[in-house]
């Protein structure tokens, strides 16, 4: 269905159009490619020249986040509220700079988490959920899609979390698709499309189920 990622343009834009569903989406993640979606345009869909991917090995946690993550009381959480996060996500984003979560992708992903590929990472405080992520999962490869937090650091806690819990399984390196300064902060770097292909082909060949 998609053209090979060489294809793309270079701002990594490889094609545009087409439908959500699981079928496609599971195509795509397993060909190192993913959605963009834009309220008002045709559904774009990118595989990135560089890629951000955070390794384990660097990752790292400032000691002021440090301090947080001890004194805030967050109650962390795997796949107990997948559609209550993403759309929070899709909320949040509204808010600061316009939705990429069209009610087109909510649908779909909520589909993929029905389906057993998209997984969230909660944070609760006070049984109340203040934070959170979401992204989806095939063999030892996890692709970060969007987080959300209520309360400072929220946010950055479930990734934390997320983190810890994928070494667990044996998985590695996690993919950040876009470089973003948070993932920066916790230690991504960027690569090229080629070395991340080859990187994604490993992790899809693992027999690993992650959640």
């Amino acid at each position: 269905m998609f053209p090979p990622v060489e294809a793309a343009n270079a701002d990594g834009l490889l094609a545009v159009g087409g439908k959500l569903s699981v079928s496609t989406l599971r195509e795509a993640y397993h060909n190192g490619i993913f959605p963009w979606p834009v309220e008002d345009f045709p559904l774009l869909w990118f595989a990135p020249p560089r890629r951000a991917i955070l390794p384990f090995d660097q990752f790292h946690i400032s000691r002021r986040l440090q301090r947080t993550l001890r004194h805030a009381n967050f109650e962390m959480r795997i796949n107990t509220n997948f559609e209550a996060v993403i759309r929070a996500c899709a909320e949040q984003r509204q808010d600061a700079e316009g939705t990429w979560i069209t009610d087109e992708m909510l649908e779909a992903y909520i589909a993929l988490h029905q389906a057993g590929d998209a997984h969230s990472v909660e944070t609760y405080q006070n049984g109340e959920l203040v934070g959170g992520l979401y992204g989806v999962a095939f063999g030892s490869y996890f692709a970060g899609e969007s987080m959300f937090y209520k309360v400072s650091d929220a946010s950055k806690a479930a990734l934390v979390h997320l983190v810890e819990y994928l070494q667990t399984k044996g998985a590695t390196w996690l993919d950040a698709q876009m470089m973003t300064l948070l993932f920066a902060n916790f230690g991504a770097c960027e690569i090229p499309r080629r070395r991340f292909m080859k990187m994604l082909k490993i992790a899809l060949e693992q027999p690993t189920k992650l959640f």
